[in-house]
């Protein structure tokens, strides 16, 4: 009966077998888990174990101290002596259609000379293009003294979370570069902005995704200097679009489509832009369209800046000026607000004094714990590697020892 048992072939038909052979090819085959002998896989690389004494804490708090009070005194110097002014315009379409005081809860500015009032104005205009109504926004300000270029225009949002998750993923990078991607092809991030119902067909999106679709459509007209003097005409400070998005975005990033206008549609809210959709003489080239390329560079925060136009070269003269926005994006929906922004810079950007005053509350922060340390070493100063301070629960009474215990 052995013998039937045994399947044919099987090593246990030759004389030879032997059970101790197969337990020791087991074994050899067993692979053990345990990390290899090395210094990085048993963690004994070297490394710099410092030991915080006081004598080497407090020369380096006091060090700190001394180190970041002028670099805080130099950049708040710095940021404070660039000149801006600042007009919310989100309320500007309840305005009358005759100029009226800006309040001043929406207007801002800062200039080196004190006790300066630019005396904000505005009004709404209303008119009618293709049976829809077109509502321009006038501000008036007038400018108390010179300022010297670079100037800076930009456009100021707030409540605006372009750092969501679901929004910053949703674009096509092939897309932007160009490429006539095809429909399968385009990546799912973009919906539901992907396709749109065009009669009985979908056609694609281009661009797609939520950031395009969002894109700030404002129209910001460049200030002009109004001359009251009869005969004299007006004249426009230019403030140009080139050269205002990042020179990356410009060569590599964003690409003239090679897409047949009748494959593809603008997002649904660019309908204003292209009311009869794309075609060849209106396809958007996103190579020359900086300012979309700035709008899609996301922002990490919601209440941002962004660069609308700038005039490295002419001095902005003194006066009153004018500028026109026409009205196209909505802020109540997402109770946000947005403003226009004219300012110099430093070099270390626009004027925002938080970076000074972070390195001064540090500067404080260093000098008041180095003293501090240094009053606790002279009056009562501990003996370095005391093993009074260490406790052991085998020396304490047994209550003591539970006590620590739970504790632990």
């Amino acid at each position: 009966m052995d013998f039937l048992r045994r399947r044919k072939g099987s090593p246990r038909d030759n004389d030879d077998y032997n059970d101790d052979d197969d337990v020791a090819s087991t074994s050899n085959v067993h692979k053990s888990r345990k990390p290899p002998n090395t210094a990085f896989r048993q963690q004994r690389l070297k490394a710099w174990q410092p030991i915080l004494t006081p004598k080497s804490v407090i020369p380096l708090l006091i060090l700190l101290a001394v180190i970041f009070t002028p670099l805080g005194i130099a950049i708040i110097y710095t940021t404070y002596n660039v000149q801006e002014l600042t007009v919310d315009y989100s309320n500007c379409h309840s305005a009358s259609g005759d100029f009226e005081s800006i309040p001043s809860s929406y207007v801002g500015y800062h200039f080196k000379h004190k006790n300066v009032n630019p005396d904000f104005k505005w009004k709404i205009q209303n008119e009618t293009s293709n049976d829809e109504l077109v509502q321009t926004c006038v501000i008036q300000f007038n400018l108390p003294r010179d300022l010297d270029p670079p100037l800076f225009l930009y456009y100021r949002l707030t409540n605006f979370f372009q750092n969501h998750r679901k929004y910053v993923d949703s674009y096509d990078l092939e897309q932007l570069s160009g490429h006539a991607v095809k429909d399968k092809d385009v990546t799912d991030t973009c919906e539901p902005l992907k396709h749109r119902r065009i009669g009985n067909s979908d056609k694609l999106i281009y661009p797609c995704g939520l950031i395009a679709n969002s894109y700030f459509n404002d129209t910001i007209s460049s200030p002009v200097l109004l001359n009251t003097k009869s005969g004299e005409d007006n004249q426009t400070y230019m403030f140009t679009d080139k050269d205002i998005s990042w020179p990356s975005d410009r060569q590599h990033k964003f690409k003239m489509t090679t897409y047949n206008p009748d494959d593809i549609v603008p997002p649904p809210n660019w309908d204003k832009m292209f009311p009869n959709g794309y075609t060849k003489e209106n396809l958007p080239n996103l190579n020359e369209w900086e300012h979309l390329q700035n709008w899609m560079r996301t922002a990490a925060l919601p209440s941002f800046f962004k660069l609308y136009g700038k005039n490295t070269t002419e001095v902005m003269t003194s006066g009153t000026y004018q500028i026109s926005i026409e009205l196209n994006y909505p802020v109540t929906i997402f109770g946000g607000t947005k403003s226009i922004v004219i300012s110099t810079n430093s070099i270390f950007g626009g004027r925002n004094m938080s970076l000074g005053i972070i390195y001064i509350i540090i500067a404080i922060v260093c000098l008041v714990l180095g003293v501090g340390f240094l009053l606790q070493y002279l009056i009562k100063p501990r003996k370095l590697g005391e093993h009074n301070y260490l406790q052991d629960s085998n020396n304490m009474g047994n209550q003591e020892a539970a006590n620590f215990r739970e504790q632990l």
